[in-house]
């Protein structure tokens, strides 16, 4: 983890999770700091792993430097108590988790997916991990719960000082307290399927370096993952939705027509299988309607289930978590239509999983995500 007397304040050394920072705020991040995680989970270079200049190798080398000179420092075996108040729907709220070192199982065990991955962000961070021999960031998972003793732990540690603390852009404040390895925190999650709320590639990426490690060396700290566990069963952990944005193809028919943007938003509902368009009219204006669909929840299988599968093939969408951003690209004449979904909530997401099924990907924004950099785990 960071030395914040060697590497400078907290706030200029982290940073979100790589998938979700723009290519604007990639460069922001480069700027706070020379030792800003984005260095290296985003490091600048060639996209050839073979490449001398491969950003695989810049990003190792600057790692092997920080550690050298002090910047990043080992710590003991802990398990970390992490908290994240914030603000949303004009209520202060926070949610508190576990950082620990997840051993690694296949898919469909105790280890629950929820969304596909694709190929190309596997193979990015596999190259990443390959060079790094790192876990850069935690995985985020929630536990059906509730689990009385987590709940517990986390609430006597929250009572202290954390010595490690960061406010983020969104307004959010960050804080991480260490706790002895000894908790028997194993015993009490034994039976607690995980569900993956973010880090569905980080997962699939860590299973390929522990297979191609095994091979090589046999069992080892390559077995384990990086992760944040939330009990979801004492906590009210947000879902907000990823909104679609199709950039060509066919527009949306029907619906009811509502005033604007916000009214909008204010009757998509994930109970009743409600979403809502933001296409443009004949009369070139921009054409708000709400629409209800057939299928249970989540809104958001049941939309590519009977409209997006159909009128929208996966290359014709971007997604956004961001409402006004997807407004926006259809008054900019840059999309044909948006498709602005509710937030859900992880019972939903796992009876999806439970039954077979997995989610369209980008389907799900857990929020607030923990920062990237706080807590890292070496590989050697």
């Amino acid at each position: 983890m960071y030395d914040p007397d060697v590497a400078g304040p907290l706030d200029r050394l982290t940073a979100p999770p790589y998938d979700v920072i723009s290519d604007s705020r990639r460069r922001s991040y480069l700027d706070a700091s020379a030792h800003n995680i984005v260095h290296v989970d985003l490091a600048e270079g060639s996209d050839d792993p073979d490449a001398p200049d491969s950003r695989y190798v810049g990003a190792a080398e600057q790692l092997r430097t920080w550690i050298e000179r002090g910047v990043l420092r080992r710590t003991l075996p802990a398990y970390f108590a992490y908290e994240v108040a914030f603000e949303l729907g004009g209520a202060s709220r926070w949610i508190r988790g576990l950082f620990c070192a997840m051993e690694l199982e296949p898919w469909g065990g105790r280890v629950l997916p929820h969304e596909q991955v694709m190929a190309g962000p596997v193979e990015d961070r596999l190259c990443l991990l390959r060079a790094t021999r790192t876990h850069l960031s935690a995985i985020y998972g929630t536990v059906a719960g509730p689990c009385a003793p987590l709940t517990d732990l986390l609430d006597r540690t929250a009572h202290a000082r954390a010595p490690y603390e960061v406010a983020d852009r969104e307004g959010s404040t960050h804080r991480m307290w260490s706790i002895d390895a000894a908790e028997p925190v194993d015993a009490w999650l034994a039976d607690q399927p995980l569900l993956i709320a973010d880090g569905h590639h980080r997962y699939t990426t860590a299973l390929a370096y522990r297979d191609e490690r095994h091979a090589a060396e046999g069992a080892g700290p390559w077995d384990r993952i990086l992760t944040l566990v939330v009990d979801a069963g004492s906590q009210d952990v947000p879902v907000l939705p990823y909104h679609r944005v199709q950039l060509h193809g066919e527009t949306p028919e029907g619906g009811e027509p509502v005033a604007g943007l916000e009214e909008a938003m204010a009757r998509v509902d994930d109970t009743s299988g409600r979403y809502a368009t933001v296409s443009r009219g004949q009369d070139g204006r921009l054409d708000y309607r709400v629409h209800q669909l057939l299928g249970g929840p989540p809104v958001v299988r049941a939309l590519h289930d009977e409209v997006l599968d159909r009128t929208a093939p996966d290359e014709a969408l971007l997604f956004t978590h961001e409402a006004e951003d997807a407004d926006e690209m259809v008054r900019t004449g840059q999309a044909v239509a948006a498709y602005l979904l509710p937030p859900t909530h992880p019972d939903r997401i796992l009876a999806t999983v439970e039954r077979g099924d997995r989610l369209p990907r980008k389907s799900t924004f857990f929020w607030p995500k923990p920062r990237t950099g706080m807590v890292m785990m070496p590989l050697d």
